[in-house]
């Protein structure tokens, strides 16, 4: 009997058919975390994940649909330690040299109403934005055997980065149709490319990044995501049906829980990480409450993997029940720690491979 590729296994799993494992998948670490490989034993000459015989989450086809132009970049101070300067995106950031670390964000260019239309202008169609290798870029996809990505626009995060979080919260209040049109600017922007690679090509599923939720919760309210976030989703989630592309995607970390069904209503069926962190998150607890039609990606704690494998053992076992319900697929919910030696992470690949469900 042949085996599955990766991608048909995917699309089982997904849509609750027929599959007995889970696909091995390896995300990344840190570059402190591939240091601490490389002097316990990874070639220096050989891919992560040839050496860990692990596949990347997906294949990816990714439009430019941020600001175009950027703004120009500007270097504003420099010292041995850290560099801070106005980065493409206009926002005024110091950023350390010896550590990977998050920027200081500083100043920003998008502050109130009053600059949109800036920026407004820098999120219009351009055939700049499709990859000029698309036809090249999508047979390399089905190729190899992964499920394919359509990485759409962030409705929520981007705003959020491009703002801070305190601009973003006033303008909610103060100029909700502003923030309104924002999101829809940036749908509108992803059916716009949508419309030129989704008919060369059959997705599995759009994906894109929002990391709009904290340890307590998220910076747009369900009340606010309902009234101006929701109709670019679903104007999103639409097109995709056209297409007929089931699966719309997003990357949060932070508590989503509050969230999770308002991002269901408006057609967002498939999470990541559902991240366990400081305040629990419970995957499980939320496919009870939302069904199957909830997809979970990620959900396993990293941080087990930096306490041994009786640890790593128990996190796989926690997990396990959502394994074998389907809509879900094992991974570590954020990048590889520093603290995690390489043989442990071979050992949870290992035991990841070896599931039987």
């Amino acid at each position: 009997m042949v085996e599955m590729t990766y991608r048909q296994l995917f699309r089982e799993i997904m849509f609750y058919g027929t599959f007995d494992r889970m696909p091995v998948l390896h995300w990344g670490g840190w570059p402190e975390t591939r240091e601490r490989w490389l002097k316990e034993g990874l070639p220096p000459n050989v891919g992560e994940h040839a050496f860990f015989n692990a596949s990347p989450w997906c294949s990816m086809i990714v439009p430019k649909l941020d600001l175009l132009p950027a703004f120009p970049e500007e270097i504003l101070e420099e010292t041995a330690e850290y560099r801070i300067k106005r980065a493409a995106d206009g926002v005024v950031q110091q950023e350390w040299k010896s550590q990977s670390c998050i920027p200081h964000y500083m100043d920003y260019t998008l502050k109130e109403a009053r600059d949109w239309p800036e920026f407004k202008r820098r999120l219009q169609p351009d055939p700049a934005r499709i990859p000029a290798n698309l036809d090249k870029l999508i047979a390399d996809c089905e190729a190899s055997n992964r499920p394919i990505i359509f990485h759409n626009a962030s409705m929520m995060g981007w705003i959020r980065n491009w703002m801070g979080v305190e601009n973003m919260s006033y303008l909610m209040y103060d100029a909700r149709d502003v923030y309104a049109d924002m999101v829809m600017t940036l749908a509108d922007l992803t059916c716009w490319a949508m419309d030129i690679v989704l008919p060369k090509v059959k997705a599995d599923m759009a994906f894109g990044w929002e990391d709009i939720c904290g340890k307590s919760g998220p910076l747009v309210s369900p009340a606010i995501f309902d009234e101006c976030v929701a109709p670019g989703y679903r104007k999103i989630r639409q097109r995709l049906e056209h297409y007929g592309v089931k699966l719309l995607g997003i990357d949060s970390d932070g508590d989503v829980s509050a969230l999770v069904g308002h991002w269901l209503d408006a057609g967002v069926n498939f999470h990541f990480p559902v991240e366990v962190g400081t305040w629990g998150g419970d995957a499980l607890a939320l496919r009870r409450r939302y069904g199957r039609e909830l997809r979970v990606f990620g959900h396993f704690n990293k941080l087990a993997l930096e306490r041994g494998r009786p640890a790593i053992r128990a996190e796989l076992d926690r997990v396990l029940p959502l394994m074998r319900q389907g809509g879900y697929l094992p991974m570590p919910d954020h990048l590889i720690t520093p603290g995690v030696p390489l043989d442990d992470y071979r050992w949870y690949l290992d035991q990841v491979r070896q599931i039987r469900l």
